[in-house]
């Protein structure tokens, strides 16, 4: 846990808006755009977008740059600097998604806020902004990173949340510190699969029988589960399979910029499951 907290920068004075309204953000020569790639829940044989992952999309000069590349480049003094605005950013662009009652996911980095009044602080002048932006707290889901972080500072960061109504998710279950520890820690309300390492499982011929009881497990403890990285119709298959409750990948929906028309259409189920999907995955938005 960090000592003195750092003084506060003004992101909202980091944010502007183009011509037809969308909201991005400047960090020295980058623009950061807001994307939200739809996470699905399963309708009879249909799977229905529910929810929609806030991703960043930064441009250096007009051109896209992998937000790896960026966020690594990003130095440690200005850290929380660009994660408060690329969260403010999704809430602010929330409504050019131009559909209603989508659950918001965002990331929480537990290693960048790691001073207990700091984070209490950001948490709460989130929250009485929520209006302004057309969300309500019950329409938000914080997910927790796979990275180490103080336990009680996560802890009360949780509970402050879960008072206002913000549920709380597990990034990257079976990665870093995603660990059934942390589950016990903050009893979440989702988990989410790490895509890679359920990848890496569906190439196992019994895939499902060992998938299946981790499910359960996770049911068990009062958690919905959500696999990510589903980029073909086998992943779709054993999460299925599995009793899988939500559903994210580029097999399913990629991430679309703020203000792209959002495709509300129910994707057929059987449909997925029988297209050979060729596409080469875009490299991993945040």
């Amino acid at each position: 846990m960090s000592g003195k907290p750092e003084r506060r920068r003004d992101v909202a004075k980091a944010i502007f808006a183009d011509e037809i309204g969308l909201q991005f953000g400047i960090y020295g020569e980058f623009r950061l755009w807001s994307a939200y790639q739809p996470i699905f829940a399963p309708e009879g044989r249909a799977l229905r977008a529910v929810a929609v992952e806030g991703l960043i999309e930064p441009r250096h000069v007009a051109q896209p740059v992998a937000p790896s590349i960026f966020f690594d480049g990003v130095p440690a003094s200005d850290r929380l600097f660009v994660e408060t605005m690329c969260r403010m950013l999704h809430l602010r662009n929330y409504r050019n998604i131009g559909v209603e009652g989508l659950t918001l996911f965002f990331n929480y980095n537990p290693t960048i806020n790691d001073h207990l009044g700091r984070a209490l602080a950001e948490i709460r002048l989130m929250t009485r902004h929520l209006g302004d932006f057309e969300l309500e707290p019950g329409l938000l889901v914080c997910e927790i990173t796979e990275q180490a972080g103080d336990d009680h500072v996560l802890a009360a960061l949780v509970r402050e949340m879960r008072r206002d109504g913000i549920r709380i998710a597990i990034d990257d279950f079976g990665t870093g510190h995603s660990t059934e520890a942390r589950i016990d820690l903050l009893a979440p309300d989702i988990v989410k699969i790490d895509g890679a390492w359920f990848a890496e499982l569906c190439r196992h011929a019994a895939a499902e029988r060992f998938f299946r009881p981790l499910v359960a497990m996770l049911h068990e403890r009062g958690a919905k589960v959500l696999v990510e990285g589903i980029e073909h119709a086998q992943h779709l298959r054993v999460a299925l399979e599995g009793g899988v409750d939500l559903f994210q990948g580029f097999h399913l929906a990629r991430p679309a910029l703020a203000g792209t028309i959002f495709k509300q259409e129910p994707l057929s189920i059987d449909t997925l499951l029988g297209v050979d999907n060729k596409v080469v995955p875009l490299h991993q938005r945040r």
